[in-house]
This record gives structure tokens, C-alpha cells and sequence, in this order.
């Protein structure tokens, strides 16, 4: 696991080495053991190496025999062992036993296409000195990062967007239809980012640089070279499809063991993870090391559940209960690992377990992913029913139901989908949005009418506030797939795992210089979990029904049998009592950009009502408190 950055320019004047060392200095976290450099002509590459495979000669960056191409690598190729084995019977010489240096043997072989035999997590910068080209890549399903922009006939990358910014010529104005779409989904969807001209590479895409043939100048260009398709679907019978699937993630988890320095594993009680620590279990000779974070307040805290995993395999269990005594500074620190917003509350207690994990190993197994293959979440069950809802009198869905439901109390004491109240309140706005746009219309934090109230003009007028929700529908609509759910797995799949879930996971992890590793996110597996049929992933109101009758001997009963709970943190509660005055600072600061944003007066409403307990705007609170701190720690002026 590594950061990685670098600069390609049209001209041939040398790389201004300060520079690149100014970017690799800014992600030291991700690699703190060495650093590394290439110069070329036209070319300069940058390596923060955190040792994992190959403690003794696997420094970056890595060169073929005749140092005519270069690579810098984050990630881990998993499959590396046979491609090692295949490369060197057809004849090309490792130096190394690391799997970085795979890369540039097969370009060798097959150029632009060797992603497509790469099993693994990674992102990688590939520079062809003959051809004076570059090739970028992500992994199939978007679990290390990568941020570029293009200015003054350059390009530069980075694994983080604080890197980037360090390298950039001019200072890039604010991207405003970003800041729109993180209101509504919490996250900036790729390839925007807080920034115009600045963007993230997509999952499963590959940029080249290169010159073009017709004018003879220096351009890049993006393209995807993976995608899931979800049919034709499965045939075999249960007892086979149960079998096919422990084998599976049985090999993905052993591949995922492989390491020169210790491992353990992220346990939080939830059936996802336990199955790791099973499997994990099942390979080791020696008990498996397991770190679980919980809370004071018990209906947020798992570690019941995570405690009987670990005494039934006999585990080197390790428990953190945080009570978040000082959120202000910790959600400092986080701001400025993220680099850009992102409103998931679960951030700070992974990032706390991270903390606890490195004291202990420097790799971690975790079970994300497993909720968007095997259809984990309560709406996914529910969508049907709220379809069938929706189709009854306008009268009832779009009058009556809504001004009942607006009568109902809040409740700020219990976690994220754990409240029947909080999920008859979302009766009301159903019939605002799609049902093609599944996690907006379940879990959105600001719909268009909020939004309309909030931005001042100009920025108002000038935005689609709508953007979102579209986004979403088109995803949906354009999906390899044929049945509500699979349109419905492949959106999340594509937008709201890559884009929130696994940039929280690869920030939070990396910001302790820790290896987080997710079997679940195996490309085998996933394209093997699409073509499913619908009734082995939701079986009534039961989410992952394959997973859970596939592993139902491997858990303790009350693991097997509970409902998803996720990751939540109560700040609803907070934002009433201890961080009140503090959320306020934030929010109302004259001289934040917010206050030039958004209407102060909608502000000011929202914390009223949130805090006279007339309704519960905890999480939209949270999203606008992590906007104001990302604009104040970077600078940003309106």
C-alpha cells in the first residue's frame, strides 16, 4: 500500500524535483517507510512506499531490463505469484519478488490490456520512455484513489487531492455543481470533484497520455475497461450456488493473507465481517488478531455481537470504546485526510479503530462490499413495497400520508436504519423522487425543495438541483441487468460504494499507515455475485439470503440472524447537548464561505428546529458543519 504522484508535460524541460517532492511529502501517512523517484524526459514520478510484499528489494519505483518503462504502484495484486510464474516462463527477468514489478513486464506483453489480468486492488502511473506515453490506471471496483487535473500544458496525479493541489500551477476555482451534489448524496460523485478542472480517475478506467497522431501534440483521454454485467443468471441449484460461494470467498480471503508484516482483521459484529474472521480463522495456524470499536450509547454499539465472533474462533480480540470527547479536533484531523467533503458520520469511528489496528498490524481484513453484491440493505427489500405504496391515490401518497408523517416524533437515540419512526417519516418524501434513485430517495440528506431554500444566488440559478437524482436514474436505466434490484445493486455498485463507502475505507485506513484489505471487493467474486437470481440475494424482507444459508453454520445464532445496523454515531444527540455551540461556530462564521453559499437564514432554521427537537436534521447539520471545515482548512474563499 502506497501514495502515488507525478507530473507529464508537453515540453522536455526536466520535472522541477522540489515540486514532486512537495506532492509526495503531502501523503507521506500512506507510505511512511520510503520514498522514491523517477525523471525522465517530459516525465517526473513520485513513491511513498508502505512495505508489505517484499520488505527487502520492492522499493519504487520499478523499472523492466532496459529502464525503458517506469511504474509507481498503490495497491496489492493478489494473483501475483502465478503472473510471476507465467511471466518468467516466457522469458522476462524479475529482480524483485514483489508484484509491483509485474506491471511493467506486462505492459510488455499486452500494453494497455494488462489490467484486465490484474486480480487485485491498485492504482498505478506507467511511463513508456520509447513511446513517451503514460498509462494510468484504477481498479475494477474503485478501491485506491486517484485525483489528476491538466494545467499549463501538464498533467499532474496524485493518490490524494491535497497532493495535487500542492503541484498545480494556478489554484483551481470551486466546482459549485459538486458542492451541489455532495448536499444531496453526501459525496462528490467521481470524475468532479470540490474543484473545476480537477478530477478523479473512475473505477475500472485507464488514462493514457500520449501525442496524437493527426496533430502531433501531447493530449490524454480516459476510457472504462471493466464492467459487471448481471446476466445470464445462474442456473445451478442451491446446494451448488452455496458450495460455488464458499469457495469463492474462501479464495478470496486466502489470496488477501498473503503478507510480510502482521495482519489481522476489522470485526464489527455485522455478518460481513464475521465471515471474514471465519475464513480467516480457518486458514491461520495462530489465533487471528481482531479490532472492534464501540460506543456509551448502547443501541449504537455492536460489540456484543463483534465479542461472540471472537470468543467462538478464539480470536486476539481487541476492543476501543470511544466516547468522542473531543470531536472538534478529531473531525479536523479527518477533514484533512478526506481532502475533499464527504458527509458519512461512520468516518470517526473507523478512523479511531484504524488508530487502535496500527498499534497492533499494518494489514487489515475488512467486509466491505458484501452489502452492495448480496443486497444487504433494508431498502432493497423495501423498494418494492414503497413501489406498490406509490401507486395507490395521489391523494394519500402526496397530501395525507405526508402531513400525518410530519407529525411523528424524531428519533436521534438509535442507529442509522434502526428506527420504524425515522422510516415511516421517509413515507413523505416518496413521492419527491424517482424510484429509480433507490439511496436518494431512502437516505438523502437535502432534496431540490431543501436546496432551493439553502443556496443564495447566484449559485441557485445556476445550478441543476435535480443533478442528483438524474445521476442516479441514469445509472439505474443504463445498467447491464434486467429486474428492479440488480438496476438498483449496480447503481450503488457504481456510485455510492466507490464514491463514499471506499473513499472513507482508504482514507481513514491509510490516514494510520494501514493496509485495508476487502475480500467481498474480489472482481471474481462480484461479477460471480451479479448473475445471482433476485431471490437468492433478497428472499422476502431478508437481505443476503445466499450469504447468510452459504455461512449459517460458520456464526454464532444472533450474528446469523440480525438485521444490517451499519456504522452509525449519534449525532443527533450531539448536536443537542455537548457539540451545540460548536456546531454553531461552524455553521454561522462570518467568515466562512457558507455564510456567502448558503441563506443564513435556513442555517439557522435547520439548528432551531433540530435543537428544539422538532425534527431531527442531525445528519444534514453534519454535512454542512464537514462543507464548512474542508473550506477553512483549505482555504477556500467565496
Amino acid at each position: 500500500m502506497c501514495g502515488i504522484c507525478g507530473v507529464v508535460q508537453r515540453d522536455t524541460t526536466p520535472v522541477d524535483q522540489v515540486l514532486l517532492k512537495r506532492m509526495n511529502d503531502a501523503i507521506v501517512h500512506r507510505g511512511p517507510d520510503s520514498d522514491g523517484y523517477y525523471i525522465g524526459s517530459r516525465v517526473g514520478l513520485g513513491i511513498r512506499r508502505l512495505a508489505i510484499i517484499d520488505l527487502v528489494t520492492g522499493d519504487q519505483p520499478i523499472s523492466n531490463e532496459d529502464k525503458s518503462l517506469w511504474v509507481v504502484f498503490n495497491g496489492e495484486i493478489y494473483n501475483h505469484p502465478e503472473l510471476r510464474r507465467r511471466l518468467q516462463k516466457n522469458g522476462h527477468h524479475l529482480r524483485t519478488n514483489s508484484d509491483t514489478e509485474c506491471l511493467v513486464h506486462l505492459y510488455e506483453e499486452y500494453g494497455d490490456e494488462c489490467v484486465h489480468h490484474l486480480r487485485g486492488m491498485f492504482a498505478f502511473a506507467l511511463w513508456d520512455e520509447k513511446n513517451q506515453r503514460l498509462l494510468i490506471a484504477r481498479d475494477r471496483m474503485g478501491q485506491k484513489p486517484l485525483y489528476f487535473s491538466e494545467q499549463d500544458d501538464a498533467l499532474y496525479f496524485s493518490s490524494e487531492l491535497p497532493s495535487l493541489l500542492r503541484a498545480l500551477p494556478s489554484t483551481p476555482s470551486i466546482c459549485y455543481p459538486g458542492i451541489d451534489l455532495y448536499l444531496s448524496l453526501q459525496y462528490i460523485p467521481e470524475p468532479l470533484t470540490p474543484f473545476e478542472n480537477v478530477f478523479k480517475l473512475p473505477a475500472a478506467n485507464r488514462l493514457v497520455w500520449e501525442r496524437e497522431h493527426d496533430s502531433g501534440r501531447f493530449s490524454y483521454r480516459t476510457e472504462q475497461y471493466w464492467n459487471l454485467e448481471y446476466l445470464p443468471k445462474w442456473t445451478a441449484s442451491d446446494d451448488e450456488l452455496n458450495e460455488q460461494l464458499r469457495e469463492l470467498l474462501t479464495e478470496a480471503v486466502q489470496m488477501r493473507l498473503i503478507s510480510d508484516v502482521p495482519l489481522g482483521a476489522h470485526l464489527s459484529g455485522g455478518i460481513d465481517s464475521s465471515i471474514i474472521v471465519a475464513l480467516m480463522a480457518q486458514a491461520s495456524t495462530q489465533p487471528v488478531k481482531t479490532f472492534s470499536v464501540g460506543f456509551q450509547e448502547n443501541s449504537f454499539s455492536e460489540l456484543p455481537y463483534s465479542r461472540a465472533v471472537a470468543e467462538r474462533y478464539r480470536t486476539d480480540h481487541h476492543e476501543f470504546k470511544t466516547t468522542f470527547d473531543d470531536i472538534p479536533t478529531l473531525l479536523e484531523s479527518l477533514v484533512e485526510y478526506l481532502g475533499e467533503p464527504l458527509a458519512d458520520p461512520s468516518a470517526l469511528p473507523l478512523y479511531q479503530l484504524s488508530r487502535l489496528t496500527r498499534e497492533h498490524v499494518t494489514v487489515a481484513l475488512n467486509g466491505d462490499g458484501g452489502d452492495e453484491s448480496f443486497a444487504g440493505y433494508q431498502r432493497y427489500w423495501l423498494d418494492p413495497w414503497a413501489n406498490r405504496y406509490l401507486r395507490l391515490p395521489k391523494v394519500l401518497t402526496n397530501r395525507l400520508v405526508p402531513n400525518l408523517v410530519g407529525y411523528l416524533p424524531d428519533s436521534v437515540n438509535r442507529p442509522i436504519g434502526g428506527s420504524m419512526l425515522n422510516g415511516l417519516k421517509r413515507l413523505g418524501q416518496l413521492p419527491q423522487v424517482s424510484s429509480h434513485a433507490s439511496i436518494y430517495r431512502w437516505g438523502s440528506y437535502f432534496l431540490p425543495s431543501l436546496k432551493a431554500q439553502l443556496w443564495n444566488e447566484p449559485y441557485r440559478s445556476q445550478l441543476n438541483l435535480s443533478e442528483a437524482e438524474a445521476l442516479l436514474v441514469k445509472q439505474f436505466e443504463t445498467a447491464p441487468a434486467d429486474s428492479f434490484l440488480d438496476r438498483t445493486l449496480y447503481t450503488d455498485l457504481s456510485t455510492y460504494l466507490p464514491g463514499d463507502l471506499l473513499v472513507k475505507a482508504d482514507r481513514m485506513t491509510m490516514a494510520h499507515s494501514l493496509e485495508g484489505r476487502s475480500p467481498f471487493l474480489d472482481h471474481e467474486l462480484a461479477a460471480w455475485a451479479a448473475r445471482l437470481p433476485e431471490d437468492k440475494k433478497v428472499h422476502g424482507m431478508v437481505g443476503k439470503y445466499l450469504l447468510r444459508e452459504a455461512f449459517k453454520g460458520y456464526l454464532p445464532e444472533d450474528v446469523q440472524r440480525r438485521g444490517k445496523q451499519g456504522f452509525g454515531i449519534p449525532i443527533g444527540a450531539w448536536f443537542r447537548t455537548s457539540l451545540a455551540t460548536w456546531m454553531k461556530e461552524i455553521l454561522l462564521d462570518s467568515r466562512s464561505p457558507l455564510q456567502t453559499w448558503f441563506d443564513s437564514s435556513v442555517t439557522e432554521r435547520l439548528i432551531s428546529e433540530h435543537q428544539n427537537g422538532k425534527i431531527d436534521h442531525g445528519k444534514r447539520l453534519w454535512a454542512l458543519v464537514v462543507l464548512g471545515l474542508w473550506a477553512e482548512k483549505t482555504s477556500v474563499t467565496s
